[in-house]
């Protein structure tokens, strides 16, 4: 056994130098210092240099920076560098924003004259990767139904950025009630949630996720949606005949669910029918400002013995609501000095088609006012046509751009989507409108805008459902048609979901709307509907047949949802 005494190690550290040694952990994009001094006093400046690697018998190993004594004399690089003051023996080494590559031991020699006399100090320095730097969110839009923020991209401590997660919830509620959604998209800076309640506050805040963990919470957003027109009709309407020349209507104001902001007034839109209820005049209007949880007003001078039917509409800053309604009421008989007078329940309606017209109307009752006839109903069908006298031949709006489905992950949507023709004049943007599977695109959900640069989009529905989504082309001369409309099926983040792959529609134009019908004519409709599915079907095959016999091969498939074709034969001919 070799023993060592202290008079033994000090000569042998003067013989052969001694080499001191200590341990260092950092995080990434940290700025390291590993320190090394001597006696600038007693020695005099020395020549220092550092390496990487254990410090061999003379110089520095895999050197990355050097000092005559005075000043730097050669380095690797920028980033290694000394702070302190050489000329009095400071030759520390400080590393800025170390990475993970930055790991492993460093030598430092301090070159003393003489034999063995070298100052060496060796250091291990351990750097390690940390969560992700938090988010800094704000808003870009904010709509009746959609939010839209984006945000710059933040240190990604030493590890990529793999994902974010979004949690959403109602500004009174605990974080506990929040809607969380990931989206696995690291390239992302903006996103837009939809589905969401007119007129209500929410507060929104973001993570950032590496494979270290998550970061910590981005500021809370605090955005307010706008208001939008209500949903709801006006409910208990009731109409009371008083008088042979008035009638008083009672009402209450709409869900507050669906009264989607603060409501102003109501449009109390009221005309005289025949007996037999099947001819009607023009619709006479009164306005009364909305305050109080039971309205009413009192129409007057009617004509007695007739019978008035009578609707009331909800609005808000933003629109007009659907109407409430009633059975038709009839004024007193001016013969009968009394009269009992009826109570008539109402029930809503579903749409109004409005012509124009001018007739006014003077009413007694204190809280209405007067407006202009600006509208009557119209029970049937209408078209419209507008011709203008400064109109050009020649301009011509964008054609619709081609919507694909890039992804669907839970409640998330991804989509990309290819410009058509721009016609006449530069695209300026885009926008999307999206609806429930099975309404009208007269009662779509959400629109929300893209700029003309944009090619692709993330959208969190906050409600799970089925979907049609469409998108619009615009430029300065006017709005592309409808495109091809995708049916996506979202659901609940991290909930199990079978197979539910979105489709693409053939049609590049908005779904048409269905009219309401009696029941009575049911079968009527069924029928013609079977002839046209089997006669299409018809058509179909014969057209595959003869598009395989002039070209050779029609091929479709499906990737991520979206139908696809390869052939010299275009599907529109299908």
């Amino acid at each position: 056994m070799f023993i060592l005494g202290r008079r033994h190690l000090l000569l042998f550290c003067l013989l052969l130098g001694c080499v001191t040694a200590e341990s260092i952990i950092a995080t990434v994009g940290e700025d390291v210092t590993l320190i090394c001094n001597y006696n600038a006093k007693y020695y005099g400046k020395l020549s220092t240099c550092w390496g990487r690697g254990a410090i061999p018998n003379s110089g520095c190993a895999n050197e990355v920076i050097k000092s005559d004594g005075t000043s730097v004399i050669s380095r690797l690089s920028e980033r290694y560098l000394f702070r302190g003051n050489v000329g009095e023996g400071d030759v520390s080494l400080t590393i800025r924003q170390v990475e993970e590559g930055d790991s492993g031991t460093y030598g430092c020699r301090v070159e003393i004259p003489g034999w063995f006399n070298d100052h060496k100090h060796q250091l291990t320095l351990t750097v390690v990767a940390v969560r992700p730097n938090a988010l800094k969110v704000e808003p870009r839009e904010v709509k009746e139904r959609t939010v839209t923020v984006r945000w710059t991209p933040v240190f990604d401590g030493g590890k990529p950025i793999t994902a974010y997660r979004i949690d959403l919830k109602n500004k009174q509620a605990s974080w506990d009630t929040a809607v969380t959604t990931e989206v696995s998209n690291p390239e992302l800076t903006q996103l837009t949630l939809v589905d969401l309640r007119p007129a209500k506050t929410y507060n929104l805040r973001m993570f950032a996720i590496n494979s270290v963990g998550m970061s910590e919470a981005s500021n809370v957003l605090t955005v307010t949606t706008k208001e939008a027109a209500p949903e709801g009709p006006p409910l208990d309407m009731q109409l009371e005949a008083l008088t042979p020349h008035s009638i008083k209507v009672t009402w209450k104001p709409p869900r507050l669910d669906q009264r989607n902001g603060v409501l102003r007034s109501y449009s109390i839109s009221y005309r005289e029918y025949d007996s037999t209820g099947s001819q009607f005049k023009r619709w006479q209007h009164v306005s009364v400002t909305a305050t109080r949880e039971l309205e009413s007003v009192i129409l007057s001078n009617l004509k007695p013995s007739a019978r008035y039917g009578v609707i009331i509409q909800a609005k808000t800053n933003a629109g007009i609501g659907p109407p409430s309604t009633a059975p038709l009421c009839s004024t007193l008989d001016e013969v009968h000095t009394t009269s009992t007078a009826s109570t008539i329940t109402s029930t809503s309606t579903a749409a109004i088609t409005w012509i124009h017209d001018t007739t006014s109307l003077t009413s007694v009752h204190t809280t209405s006012t007067i407006e202009t006839v600006t509208a009557a109903t119209v029970w049937g069908e209408s078209t419209t046509s507008v011709t203008s006298g400064n109109s050009t031949l020649n301009s011509v709006p964008p054609d619709p751009p081609v919507v694909e489905l890039k992804e669907v992950k839970d409640n998330t949507i991804s989509l990309v989507w290819t410009p058509g023709f721009e016609g006449d004049s530069p695209i300026t943007g885009y926008y999307l409108e999206c609806k429930a599977v099975n309404a009208s695109w007269d009662y779509r959900k959400t629109v929300v805008d893209f700029s003309s640069n944009q090619t692709e989009a993330t959208i969190i529905e906050i409600n799970p459902s089925t979907y049609n989504i469409r998108m619009f082309a615009k430029n300065s001369l006017g709005t592309s048609t409808a495109s091809n409309v995708l049916t996506i099926t979202t659901v609940e983040a991290g909930h199990p979901k079978g197979d539910l792959p979105a489709t693409i529609s053939t049609d590049t134009h908005a779904a048409a709307n269905v009219e309401e019908s009696h029941s009575g004519h049911l079968a009527a409709i069924v029928v013609p509907v079977v002839l046209v599915v089997l006669v299409v079907a018809i058509v179909t095959t014969w057209q595959l047949r003869r598009i395989k016999q002039k070209k050779g091969s029609l091929n479709m498939w499906l990737t991520n949802g979206a139908l696809r074709y390869r052939g010299s034969e275009s599907l529109q001919e299908l």
